[in-house]
């Protein structure tokens, strides 16, 4: 297990408003107006930066009538980071939301599932409901990656989805991405309607919960708490947030 101590950024890139039925299996019948919040992550460590998930780009922000607020790969680069220097990004799992961009990084390595390739290029896409988060582009824009020998491929514990534990200067913190959207989803054991098995994913909560040092290095994939958390750190507007800075 590496030592190496890395910083950790969330930049929250688009937004999108809510009800709560929407959020969780399980819910308060008294329901109330929400919102989403969309983010990626990077990591870094000296000279070292690994980016976590890509997003999505404007024109799928008007398909799926979403609020977009900046490019999350142009907004790297705003906010000093060489895309060339960018050598490897995970791809925490192939939605939309998670996975577009990809052709803006022609030089970096992309981690994913093995499962989540086989998923989303598989015979389930026929269906509705489980190809609905996808996006036919972006999934053959990792395929053709994936031709270029730029694709490293994981096999966990959960089909498809990844979670990423790392080594700060606070402890040990996990980005849950989906695997939690949001932090209530794993406290109250309820999870995202967006679910293929409710037991793995049920399972994969105690698995974060092992993982994280506490509660409090959690961090939920798409809850707008996270800009309430956490410390922002640029001076351009770009919405960064310092994971290892709880305010």
């Amino acid at each position: 297990m590496s030592t190496k101590i890395w910083e950790a950024y969330a930049m929250r890139y688009a937004t999108v408003k809510r009800r709560r039925q929407e959020l969780f299996i399980s819910y308060d019948l008294h329901d109330e107006a929400a919102h989403m919040d969309y983010f990626v992550w990077f990591l870094r460590s000296g000279k070292e930066t690994i980016l976590v998930d890509t997003g999505f780009n404007a024109q799928s922000a008007v398909q799926r009538k979403r609020t977009f607020l900046r490019c999350p790969i142009e907004s790297l680069k705003n906010a000093g980071i060489a895309l060339e220097d960018i050598h490897d990004t995970i791809i925490t799992h192939a939605h939309y939301d998670h996975a577009g961009n990809t052709r803006l990084l022609p030089k970096t390595r992309f981690h994913m599932q093995e499962r989540e390739m086989h998923y989303a290029t598989g015979k389930e896409m026929r269906h509705a409901f489980c190809r609905h988060a996808y996006d036919p582009t972006d999934v053959c824009d990792l395929v053709y990656a994936n031709f270029e020998e730029r694709v490293a491929f994981q096999n966990g514990d959960t089909r498809g989805l990844q979670i990423v534990r790392v080594n700060t200067q606070r402890g040990w913190i996990v980005l849950a991405s989906d695997a939690s959207h949001y932090l209530e989803n794993i406290q109250k054991r309820s999870p995202f309607p967006i679910v293929i098995d409710v037991e793995d994913m049920l399972n994969g909560y105690d698995l974060i919960e092992k993982l994280a040092d506490s509660p409090h290095h959690i961090i939920a994939g798409h809850d707008p708490l996270t800009t309430q958390m956490y410390q922002p750190i640029d001076s351009k507007g770009l919405e960064i947030y310092s994971l290892t800075q709880p305010l």
